[in-house]
């Protein structure tokens, strides 16, 4: 039987993708960043309400389902319609496994809400499925070039040596893009390997269409058209070559152009309907993350103790010096190969929330693997034909890294590894171990929550710095009606909307990740808060747009009319986008009637 080591192993890869995620089985597959993935297909064939008009119907799936803390998935246009934040690629490939789930739910006792068990199970599974077809092609991928060993122990590493194991059976990761779009780039550099050999029209169709929605699940992945385009570009001459290959088979280039054109079309006409544009950023409602290409994170990303990818997944470490070896020894790939993994690291390395939020290691660098995976390979066969006493060394390094991955991915299970907030004295404090002490918390980052009231409840922790006081005695809008101290305050009526900003960049204040910022105030109200609204708002600002923009309402401040009330409101910094960006301190008005501030303080806490 021909590969009949590799089915074995194959098999074995297999029945263990589906008893994890068995074992590991979500309380909700479909929240958070999936929900948003995914709400296109139950908005669109059970609701009929796309632009979410009846906003009632996603407060009912959120008081069920608990999906999401707050509804950051969409953003309300001025037409009172949401537009999504996530392109419609992942929805496309749920749809299978929705529909299934659908029928399953009409024909049982379970809610046709599209969010029920049914739908659950049926999202998981389409998960399971993609992420044993993602393997069995890469599988046929590594024999184009390797031998059976060197692909066996190559998959083994994949799987178990790195984060896609935490990313495709733990908890229900598998229905996030990295695994969709590790299954994608398998099956373009599968395609790609075959239409070089035939040319045959099917194969570039084929690949168009897994290009095309690789893009449409995140469009950075654009990047994966380089891997068809460089593909068998080794020099000048080969370059000249490959043109003269796509002018000859012009037609076929046509078709490739116009199917991923086609593909992309669908995002495009759903902005064009509901934002009324053919572009939309769905990122652009929150100005704290975006793309910082002049500036990228290339050192965090790779190496920092937060989430860096060689320290979390040290064997990529490895596939890395495998671009020498693939170079060495098949050139013909090596720049297609290269090129995607320099500007790919690249764009990763720009988003500005470099970290990718809950995750382990740089999920974001998953989709990556199937061409990382050619790279360890090579290596691999540069390792084989070593002496037998550096073979053992390379091998031993090999199966030393890969049980710290499997005992790093049981730290994450346990919670011992935080995932967004690690440091380098906790990795070092819990190092070895599965469970880590209380004390040991007090060595992470800030915790930020999500939402709600914040408090700082160890000031002993910190150093406290006063910033700035504004009493309103020299203001042009100065009032002497009433003054809590001087003689003067600050008169907010209907021609006011906003009093005088406070501001200070981030930079002018701490180096530190975070600070707590404490506004006191004192504020004079003349009429009942409830008929004429204000509130106290803290934010930062990035290129004169907001971001945490936390406010404190006039309804919860318990106000007493006609006299001067001290208000006091705590505030947590954001991940800051840059250091340049200013903390902004104001009163908004929501009524029209009058009422007074005095003596606004800023202080603020930074970590000792």
């Amino acid at each position: 039987m021909k590969d009949y080591k590799l089915k074995i192993t194959l098999i074995g890869i297999i029945l263990f993708i589906i008893i994890n995620n068995i074992i590991f089985y979500p309380n909700n597959i479909l929240c958070w960043d999936v929900f948003g993935y995914y709400l296109y297909l139950p908005l669109k064939f059970i609701y009929h309400d796309l632009g979410i008009k009846h906003f009632d119907t996603i407060n009912s799936i959120l008081d069920k389902y608990h999906s999401t803390s707050c509804f950051y998935q969409g953003r309300l246009t001025n037409e009172g319609i949401y537009v999504m934040k996530y392109t419609m690629g992942l929805s496309i490939f749920y749809a299978p496994f929705f529909f299934i789930g659908h029928i399953w739910a009409l024909l049982s006792n379970y809610p046709a809400d599209g969010f029920s068990i049914p739908y659950q199970y049926s999202i998981l599974a389409g998960g399971v499925i993609y992420s044993i077809l993602a393997i069995i092609i890469l599988a046929k991928v590594l024999r184009n070039f390797f031998t059976e060993r060197v692909t066996i122990i190559t998959l083994l590493v994949i799987v178990l040596a790195t984060n896609y194991i935490v990313h495709i059976t733990l908890y229900g990761q598998n229905a996030n893009s990295h695994n969709y779009l590790f299954f994608t780039y398998s099956v373009i550099l599968w395609l790609t390997i075959q239409w070089h050999k035939s040319h045959k029209t099917k194969h570039i169709i084929l690949l168009a269409i897994a290009c095309g929605l690789s893009i449409l699940s995140r469009p950075s992945e654009i990047v994966c058209l380089l891997i068809p385009l460089l593909w068998g570009v080794s020099s000048k001459a080969t370059l000249i070559d490959k043109i003269k290959l796509m002018l000859q088979l012009k037609k076929q280039i046509i078709i490739f152009a116009i199917t991923l054109t086609t593909i992309g079309l669908f995002q495009v006409i759903y902005w064009k309907i509901y934002n009324g544009t053919f572009y939309y950023n769905g990122y652009g409602g929150n100005p704290g993350e975006g793309f910082e290409f002049l500036h990228p994170y290339i050192l965090e990303v790779l190496f920092s103790f937060r989430k860096g990818w060689l320290l979390y997944t040290p064997i990529m470490g490895l596939a890395i010096i495998g671009f020498y070896f693939t170079y060495k020894r098949n050139v013909t790939i090596f720049y297609a190969l290269f090129v995607y993994f320099l500007i790919n690291l690249y764009v990763v390395s720009s988003w500005s929330c470099w970290w990718y939020a809950a995750c382990y290691s740089q999920r974001a660098l998953i989709p990556s693997y199937p061409i990382m995976a050619i790279c360890f390979g090579y290596f691999l066969t540069w390792l084989s034909a070593k002496k037998s006493t550096f073979k053992f060394a390379g091998y031993t390094l090999i199966a030393l890294l890969l049980l710290l991955n499997i005992f790093q991915t049981m730290q994450y299970h346990y919670g011992t590894f935080e995932i967004d907030r690690m440091t380098k004295e906790y990795y070092f404090a819990v190092f070895g171990k599965l469970h880590s002490k209380p004390s040991d918390k007090k060595l992470l980052l800030i915790d930020r929550g999500f939402g709600g009231p914040e408090h700082l409840a160890n000031k002993e922790d910190y150093t406290y710095h006063f910033l700035t006081k504004i009493d309103y005695e020299n203001t042009t809008k100065k009032d002497a009606t009433v003054a809590n101290s001087g003689h003067y305050s600050f008169k907010m009526d209907s021609t006011t909307t906003y009093s005088p900003f406070i501001e200070c960049p981030y930079k002018d204040m701490t180096k530190k990740d975070h600070l707590w910022i404490i506004v006191t105030a004192y504020v004079y109200p003349t009429m009942d808060v409830v008929k004429n609204p204000f509130n106290l708002t803290v934010c930062f600002v990035y290129n004169n747009s907001n971001y945490k923009y936390n406010t404190f309402n006039s309804d919860k401040m318990n106000l007493e009319l006609n006299k001067w009330n001290k208000i006091t409101f705590e505030y947590l910094t954001p991940e800051i986008r840059t250091k340049s960006d200013k903390l902004r301190v104001f009163f908004e008005h929501k009524g029209n009637e009058t009422f007074y501030i005095d003596d606004v303080q800023v202080d603020y806490y930074e970590k000792k």
